[in-house]
């Protein structure tokens, strides 16, 4: 049987890239060579020949193809499609919580995270520069997704993590072929060893924004919500922030988008959601600074948004900043309270960097930040079955009569 998204995956589609640039300075750098960071030590952007672009494809035409990711062929860097890494990343459904609330439910993905995104693209550039080890830091969902798809491509990995990574995502790196360890440090550190390594190991280092790519896999969420709102876009997005990827991701298709004429002058509000154990974007944006200092002591439960210092700090603040939106932090106790609210009244399992989105999003409307009439996105990352739940303790005893009173308290 053949798969659905089949043809995004064996027909040749023409690629439309011209050049990277440095994100701070907007050097130049050529496109069909290997990078990590610019000469300034700053993430390479993929840039597009987006005339070409809008001469090569229409709304129509992308609209017949079979849903998925890999559908927006020609927003993205991969050349030839032989190198195309995929799981079969589909496009994530809108799922209403009630009133003018939507939750864009990234755990439908691959390796049941949003993570997936990004590392398709870049295990998929790796694929065609022949890289054969592949190392990244991770808060566990960016460890698995890397397992999975540098294991599908045959290339070794190499996944750092804190000690304290939910236990789930540690076994799932390890089952999906990973070599991985964890570290008494928090995710910038484990960071530090991937740098060290790279002279002595002869790997790649994937970590978030230290290559151009994971950034335009992320940048599909925005191509995909445009197009599932008819090429108009919400009011306002919740994006969980850590490294920031996708919030940085989904602003630069928001631009392309407009480069080429499929969407108008409303862009959303882009809104940075961090715990209050560790919000260095959100200290930053209040601070009126560029950058972020590095956060003493992160700590919170949403594991994926614990990231004390990230390199790409300056490109969400000024998405931030141009889309009129701001930074925002929640408490652990906020996002626990959200995550059993959203899964008992909705049945939506939030992951807690998804059910921080939904407390900031209440926050927000109570604060009078936005109010309840704008149309609303809340990025659920991940899916709640990787994170520890609460236990039950219930039990019948089926040799005594069953009280069925009790059943009901």
């Amino acid at each position: 049987m053949t798969a659905p998204h089949a043809t995004n995956l064996t027909e040749d589609r023409p690629t439309f890239v011209t050049h990277l640039e440095c994100s701070a300075t907007g050097k130049r750098y050529p496109a069909d060579q290997l990078h990590n960071l610019s000469d300034d030590g700053k993430p390479l952007l993929v840039r597009y020949d987006l005339e070409g672009i809008a001469d090569a494809i229409d709304k129509e035409t992308l609209a017949a193809r079979p849903a998925g990711l890999w559908r927006y062929r020609e927003f993205l860097p991969v050349r030839r499609t032989e190198d195309i890494v995929s799981l079969g990343e589909p496009v994530t459904p809108l799922l209403a919580l009630g009133g003018s609330v939507l939750v864009k439910d990234e755990s439908r993905l691959p390796t049941g995270s949003f993570k997936a995104r990004g590392i398709t693209v870049a295990v998929s550039m790796a694929k065609e520069f022949g890289i054969g080890r592949i190392a990244m830091p991770t808060n566990g969902n960016a460890g698995a997704a890397l397992a999975a798809y540098a294991t599908n491509a045959g290339i070794e990995s190499f996944v750092f993590c804190p000690s304290d990574t939910p236990e789930i995502n540690v076994r799932e790196i390890a089952y999906q072929g990973a070599n991985v360890w964890r570290v008494d440090a928090l995710i910038d550190e484990c960071g530090r060893i991937v740098g060290e390594g790279q002279e002595r190991m002869d790997w790649f280092d994937m970590s978030t924004l230290k290559e151009p790519y994971r950034i335009e896999g992320k940048k599909t969420m925005g191509l995909e919500l445009a197009e599932q709102f008819g090429w108009e876009l919400p009011d306002v997005i919740f994006y969980p922030t850590g490294g920031g990827t996708g919030l940085i991701g989904m602003w630069k298709a928001f631009a392309e988008l407009q480069a080429i004429g499929w969407i108008g002058d409303k862009l959303p509000r882009m809104v940075a959601v961090q715990a209050e154990g560790c919000a260095p974007i959100v200290k930053a944006w209040q601070d009126g600074a560029d950058h972020a200092e590095r956060w003493e002591d992160a700590h919170t439960v949403a594991a994926g948004i614990r990231v004390p210092s990230a390199i790409g700090d300056f490109l969400i603040l000024r998405a931030v900043r141009e889309s009129n939106g701001y930074a925002i932090a929640v408490s652990d106790e906020a996002i626990e309270e959200a995550q059993a609210r959203v899964a008992s009244e909705h049945g939506l399992l939030l992951c807690p960097e998804g059910a921080a989105t939904y407390a900031a999003y209440e926050e927000s409307l109570s604060s009078g930040l936005i109010s309840v009439s704008d149309q609303a996105v809340l990025f659920n990352c991940a899916t709640g079955l990787k994170y520890p739940l609460p236990p039950v303790t219930r039990t019948l005893d089926i040799s005594a009569p069953i009280d069925w009173n009790s059943l009901t308290n």
